[in-house]
């Protein structure tokens, strides 16, 4: 059939936030989706070229399902409203519903899985199992933020407008070994600066104050060399006494470029967590639609949520090929299928803060780089380097 033929035909979902058209003949051929989201819902459609369709309204609202093929993709509706007519329950009544749900996740859950260490001998265990997968000493922990998108709250101003030209709520994480949240802070307005973020905080006013019990410092193994326990972070982060970031700039010599390395590859599970969460997590698809009040709350459950299911399901829930992996005999890093369906477009990272640190904190990564070139070398790092 000729393109003159086609008119643009307009439709959109039950609760009206999506409008659609697509360019299809006038009378046009039903067929029905066997997937097991489209059969429960009894949803039909036609088929036509991806060039033909266009999104009027509301894709924000839209929230992206990838089936097991890995190639069927479906687009759905999930707003509060639609989800009214899926259940034949009044709107206020899936909110009511929505905030009991996070309170009572985050309530039950938090006590066994979103537990921070607070002796000294739950930090040397969790430094040892760090040892043991990455080879870094006195390492306890890989922490990261990220800026989650929400709706622009009503009244609201610039208080929520981040860098990114958007408006969000920033979470920020403490990961440990086994890819669980320790410490998670959310609900900080996106507006403000990444240094202040990490200025207000509750894990740098307690590691400040040495309220978590960590120990203040320890050997290296096989040297006379002692360090604080640190815990890792990007360039997002100020370097200080028990935060260790990377050496900045590209004009880096061999001994800094393999600090780097071991750094990053020690901060692999920061970036790991994150973005299995955003990928299990489907309210993390898109921008979260309601109060950053109700958006915390969510967040939090979510955090919770994710540990308890690596605590009692982590072969289904985190499956091997869901994080990466070095592949030092070919030179390469594998990637973890999150990266393939990481939400970029609603989480997104801080931005990179520039500062000028005090010569002991720079005299304590001198000392750890000393070392990974030295006794604590890894197999591979000098060809591994190259790659970060």
């Amino acid at each position: 059939m000729e393109d003159n033929s086609l008119i643009r035909h307009i439709g959109g979902c039950h609760c009206g936030a999506v409008r659609f058209a697509a360019l299809a003949p006038p009378k046009v051929r039903v067929c029905e989706c066997n997937c097991s989201v489209c059969v429960k819902k009894q949803i039909k459609g036609f088929l036509v070229p991806a060039e033909r369709f266009e999104i009027l309204q509301g894709k924000d609202n839209l929230t992206e399902y990838t089936f097991n093929t890995g190639i069927a993709k479906h687009w759905f509706c999930e707003t509060q409203s639609s989800l009214s007519f899926q259940f034949r329950i009044a709107q206020n009544t899936t909110s009511g519903i929505i905030k009991l749900a996070g309170n009572a996740l985050v309530k039950v859950l938090s006590p066994n899985h979103l537990h921070v260490p607070s002796t000294k001998t739950e930090w040397e265990a969790m430094s040892a199992a760090f040892y043991t997968m990455w080879q870094f000493s006195q390492y306890i922990g890989a922490l990261d933020g990220k800026h989650i998108k929400i709706s622009p709250p009503p009244n609201s101003g610039s208080l929520y407008y981040n860098y990114k030209g958007d408006f969000s709520i920033v979470l920020m994480a403490l990961v440990d070994a086994n890819l669980k949240f320790l410490f998670v802070d959310v609900g900080t307005n996106g507006r403000i600066s990444d240094g202040g973020v990490w200025g207000k905080c509750k894990l740098k006013s307690a590691l400040d104050k040495n309220t978590l019990n960590i120990l203040v410092a320890n050997t290296l193994p096989l040297t006379n060399t002692k360090v604080p326990y640190v815990i890792v972070a990007d360039d997002a982060f100020p370097l200080s006494f028990n935060l260790m970031k990377p050496y900045p700039g590209r004009g880096l010599n061999e001994e800094e470029r393999i600090f780097n390395y071991r750094l990053s590859r020690a901060r692999r599970i920061s970036e790991n967590a994150f973005g299995i969460l955003a990928t299990r997590f489907q309210i993390f698809k898109q921008r979260i639609l309601t109060t950053p009040m109700n958006a915390t709350k969510i967040v939090l459950s979510c955090c919770a949520l994710h540990n308890f299911l690596i605590s009692n399901n982590s072969n289904i829930y985190i499956p091997p090929c869901s994080i990466d992996v070095e592949l030092i005999e070919n030179k390469e890093i594998q990637r973890g299928d999150w990266k393939g369906h990481y939400a970029s477009e609603a989480v997104v990272p801080l931005l990179m803060k520039k500062g000028n640190p005090g010569q002991m904190t720079k005299d304590i990564r001198q000392k750890f780089c000393r070392y990974f070139n030295g006794v604590g070398a890894v197999k591979g790092q000098n060809d591994m380097c190259l790659l970060h």
